[in-house]
């Protein structure tokens, strides 16, 4: 309803903005664009799959502005194509007898109206102008354009999905991605959007994906791909990329070939003497260089090649933390697995669900982590997310030290926040957290439901706040975070599982379902093991709400133990 409603009002925009009066348009169309710019700045949308639908429809809507444009531009031209086929049979038949064809006084009368009145109405239809109407749409609805910020994010997100499930830039550029729906129309990567990926990399002195999306540019266009770069460019990134990590002859190569096709590229040239002088002097210290010395350059050589590639990264655990995200490095033993089970549970005999009790499966032991299925029915879902949708704003994060709320690069997604009163569905979903939980959510914080964007994810963090977080949820006065209840509310297709680094367990999206898990002991301390991950989404939306409940309110649900790790 609310895209109907911004359609509808940019209809009414559009003929106020294409009107004779150029004065009062032009005071309309700036006062518009300028409202329409304040509702809009900032959106981030290349964090919200679901925010980003509403740009299919932008576009579509810029599409028939353009179609409707292009038609006004055909009719114009068959009007002055009509015009000049009837005269030019004209003048051919009345040069071939000037004197003859002007005798006729209607001849005559005809030629002294078409050049002092017909021309001139030619010449008007040639210069109207038919773009107005199509570009006061996109003026305005440019507004709601993604901006620099969107195109550099989505980018990474892209490279960050290459890293974490290891897939090659031909798999990528092909949009053949695992899990991708066969009835999807999936549009390849162009030279341009290689170069562009690369480009950014470089930007940020990442020369390991600059490497890798060049290389791939450079094959679509050796394999005929037509574009606009030229290969000159891409040739200059990529020996510059390698160069700097290390490959001295692999750089020299490529630097070669661009001077083949560019002998005068000032650069090149004087990248070419450089590299052939630190070669000449590599090779005569190696020369030089005794038995021992030659294995020890060889061996370093080695170390070299093996640790190239990614850049050095903040995240200690990165490495474990992709490796569950691809499904491997679980560490469940058959042991442990033959203790989980699947049960339905009625809470101890609550009167809700003696009738009709939950299907509880144990997804993990240490932490214990229990998935609750059919939790939402698709309506309720639906009507979340419609709730949400409005309100998406980027997910942010609590900083440790000043405790305020930050938006963070290692958590790309949208959320929003639902209070009870608000509807129905959302004091139902609180309630039955409550009853299957059994725990006190009169003091937890609101539903917060969060859509992912490209590559959408949430690198490994603890829910409650650490002991060096003395101030992290001091404002609401309800204790820490005691546990965590987790709804997943769209299957996904690939990517997107909620991994426990610190245990190895991974628990895979699914549509209904709800996760559930104590971020504290009895004793309140906190538990470690509980340090989670949301992995990069790479093929699908997903969307999530979650209840965080706190410790104010349980001290009769979930009684206190003075042992520290029980």
């Amino acid at each position: 309803m609310k895209r109907k409603r911004k359609l509808a009002l940019l209809s009414r925009i559009r003929p106020l903005c294409g009107s004779a009066k150029m004065e009062l348009r032009g005071f309309w169309c700036v006062l518009l664009t300028c409202l329409f710019y304040t509702s809009s700045a900032d959106k981030d949308f290349f964090t919200s799959i679901g925010q980003m639908t509403d740009l299919l429809y932008t576009e579509k809507d810029l599409v028939t502005s353009l179609k409707d444009y292009i038609r006004a531009e055909e009719s114009k031209l068959e009007q002055v194509k009509k015009w000049s086929e009837k005269l030019d049979v004209l003048s051919a038949t009345a040069t071939q007898d000037p004197e003859g064809f002007l005798g006729h006084p209607v001849n005559a009368f005809k030629l002294m109206k078409r050049l002092n009145t017909e021309w001139g109405e030619l010449e008007s239809l040639v210069l109207k102008d038919m773009s107005d109407g199509f570009i006061s749409n996109l003026t305005i609805q440019r507004q709601h354009f993604p901006n620099d910020d969107d195109q550099t994010g989505a980018a990474k997100a892209l490279m960050r999905l290459q890293d974490t499930y290891r897939l090659d830039t031909h798999t990528i550029s092909s949009g053949e991605l695992p899990g991708t729906n066969k009835d999807v129309t999936v549009s390849p990567m162009t030279v341009e959007d290689c170069f562009e990926l690369g480009k950014i990399a470089y930007s940020d002195a990442d020369y390991y994906h600059t490497e890798l999306w060049m290389e791939q540019a450079l094959k679509q266009l050796d394999g005929g791909e037509e574009s606009n770069v030229d290969m000159v460019t891409i040739l200059d990134y990529l020996s510059y990329s390698i160069y700097q990590q290390g490959e001295l002859e692999r750089a020299l190569d490529y630097t070669k070939r661009l001077l083949k096709l560019d002998s005068a590229h000032q650069r090149a040239n004087g990248n070419l003497k450089y590299f052939e002088y630190q070669l000449a002097k590599q090779n005569k210290v190696e020369a030089e260089e005794g038995q021992k010395e030659k294995e020890k350059r060889e061996r370093e050589k080695r170390e070299a090649s093996d640790k190239k590639g990614r850049p050095a990264d903040y995240l200690p655990e990165r490495r474990k933390y992709e490796q569950l995200c691809r499904g491997e490095g679980i560490k469940m033993t058959p042991r442990r697995q033959s203790r989980m089970f699947c049960r339905y549970s009625d809470n101890n005999r609550h009167p809700l669900y003696v009738l009709g009790p939950v299907k509880q499966e144990d997804e993990w032991d240490r932490p214990r982590i229990i998935r609750y299925h059919d939790i939402l029915s698709n309506s309720e879902i639906e009507k979340v997310k419609e709730l949400a949708k409005p309100r998406l704003r980027r997910a942010t994060i609590s900083n440790p030290i000043t405790g305020v709320l930050e938006t963070a690069h290692y958590r790309i997604s949208k959320s929003a926040w639902l209070t009870a009163y608000e509807d129905p569905v959302v004091d139902k979903i609180n309630q039955r957290i409550e009853d299957i939980t059994g725990l006190n959510v009169q003091t937890a914080e609101e539903l917060q439901v969060a859509n992912y964007g490209v590559g959408g994810q949430y690198e490994p963090h603890f829910d409650f706040g650490r002991k060096d977080e003395p101030d992290a949820f001091k404002e609401l006065g309800t204790g820490n975070r005691i546990a965590t209840w987790l709804i997943y509310m769209s299957d996904v297709p690939s990517g997107g599982a909620t991994v426990f680094t610190d245990v190895g367990a991974a628990v895979w999206p699914k549509k209904g379902s709800a996760v559930f898990w104590y971020n504290l002991f009895p004793s309140g301390e906190g538990d470690y093991s509980t340090r989670h991950a949301a992995c990069p989404v790479l093929v699908g939306n997903k969307w999530v709400s979650n209840k965080w409940i706190h410790e104010r309110g349980q001290e009769f649900r979930r009684r206190c133990t003075l042992n520290e790790s029980e």
